[in-house]
């Protein structure tokens, strides 16, 4: 730490302008090597021995692509180490390695059929043009709460067969599972932050278990239904896994998709130029702009992973046992990589982002998912709103983990 004035586990460089969070990766991706951090505090356990942190994208690539060494099942979605069964109940197969890892993925992505996949992207498409109606009669007003966030959370219940009566608990309870340091969502007290987060947890566990004991008695054609009743070469989801699933897609599915979409509204505000060229031909750039979005936004920022052996990369010897954060949102502004990375370039080509997870086994699941979400949302703004903007500044999550925006002002028809 001596060499760069730079602390990533002070949660007020969280809260700073995203310029200067840009320019402070800029400058540990200039040090030619991994910069080392302390811990955060934690209420499990004494403060860990610190991690190092990787913000180059051939580092990023590199670890995922060899996850023998970059475990994640000592924890991914946490810096800290927490209890196994924290893990596992939020993070499920994020904080898994082989052969648990490739059993519980191969049974979940089994229940995502050729068919089911159909139904979702003709869901996806209905759903869109409910929320853009309904924007339409309710005049400029909060983007996120009014469309960013509908639309992914209806997929996601709707995929599972929630009815529309939890809409508003799953949101909720998504939101303050993936709350960071935001106060305005949790306790200021880490404790008692986290026992509300351990709440939210069970709420969402005892639904899908209430959910899962129905569809077990009488299937239908929801993904319930399909991972409760999978049986893959006799492999079966325990309800544990079930549950611990049920809220990563939920949280997963819901949050990184919505902001995503919120993203998306605020560059295409700020870069007005590409907004012109994505209008100019939708069906002939969304693909682009939909990816450069993913890669500018970065909606997950890290994934921590943890040395099984000793091992050289990138000119720097790491020994086992030791943690390593893996940066997305800086190795999506890796300057070796992407040209002018700052610039917001719906016509960049290549664009090998992170935006999903490095290569590997933990690549997203739901990308397909959430590439189709985002891409039919833009389609339907700009085709029935057109002169839709971002009208004020967006309001962001005070996290580490989530690159997130809570609230963002709109306007149209002025």
């Amino acid at each position: 730490m001596a060499a760069v004035d730079i602390d990533l586990s002070d949660t007020a460089f969280w809260g700073r302008p995203l310029a200067e969070r840009d320019e402070a990766f800029a400058r540990l991706r200039a040090l030619g090597r991994p910069a080392f951090f302390a811990e955060p505090e934690t209420p499990f356990a004494e403060q860990g021995p610190g991690y190092y942190a990787l913000v180059r994208h051939a580092d990023i690539t590199e670890a995922s692509r060899t996850p023998e060494v970059f475990c994640s099942g000592r924890g991914a979605t946490q810096i800290p180490d927490v209890p196994d069964e924290f893990n596992e109940y939020f993070g499920s197969m994020i904080n898994m390695d082989d052969p648990r890892h490739a059993r519980l993925r191969r049974i979940v992505s089994r229940s995502f059929t050729p068919r089911m996949i159909k139904k979702f992207e003709d869901d996806v498409q209905r759903a869109a043009e409910q929320v853009v109606t309904e924007l339409l009669e309710t005049g400029p007003c909060d983007f996120v709460q009014h469309v960013a966030v509908r639309l992914p959370l209806k997929i996601i219940c709707d995929m599972m067969g929630i009815g529309d009566a939890h809409y508003a608990m799953v949101l909720r309870n998504s939101n303050m599972i993936l709350s960071g340091f935001d106060t305005e969502l949790v306790s200021e007290d880490m404790d008692e932050a986290l026992g509300q987060i351990f709440a939210a947890a069970e709420e969402l566990r005892a639904l899908v278990g209430d959910l899962a004991a129905t569809r077990v008695a009488s299937p239908t054609d929801d993904l319930v239904s399909a991972l409760v009743n999978a049986n893959i070469d006799g492999e079966q989801l325990t309800g544990q896994e079930l549950a611990s699933f049920f809220i990563l897609l939920v949280v997963a599915g819901n949050e990184t998709t919505r902001n995503a979409i919120s993203h998306a509204l605020w560059l295409l505000t700020e870069f007005g130029d590409q907004r012109a060229l994505l209008a100019e031909d939708f069906e002939g750039r969304f693909g682009g702009a939909v990816e450069e979005i993913v890669r500018y936004a970065s909606p997950v920022m890290f994934m921590r992973r943890t040395l099984t052996r000793d091992y050289t990369m990138g000119g720097h010897d790491y020994a086992a046992g030791d943690k390593a954060v893996l940066f997305y949102w800086a190795a999506n502004r890796d300057e070796s990589v992407f040209a002018d990375p700052a610039r917001f370039d719906i016509t960049r080509q290549p664009n090998p982002h992170l935006g999903f997870g490095g290569p590997g086994p933990h690549f997203c699941l739901g990308a397909h998912l959430a590439r189709r979400e985002i891409t039919v949302m833009l389609r339907e703004l700009m085709r029935r709103v057109p002169d839709i903007r971002a009208s004020g500044e967006p309001d962001r999550l005070l996290s580490a983990f989530i690159n997130g925006i809570k609230r963002m002002p709109c306007e149209f028809g002025t």
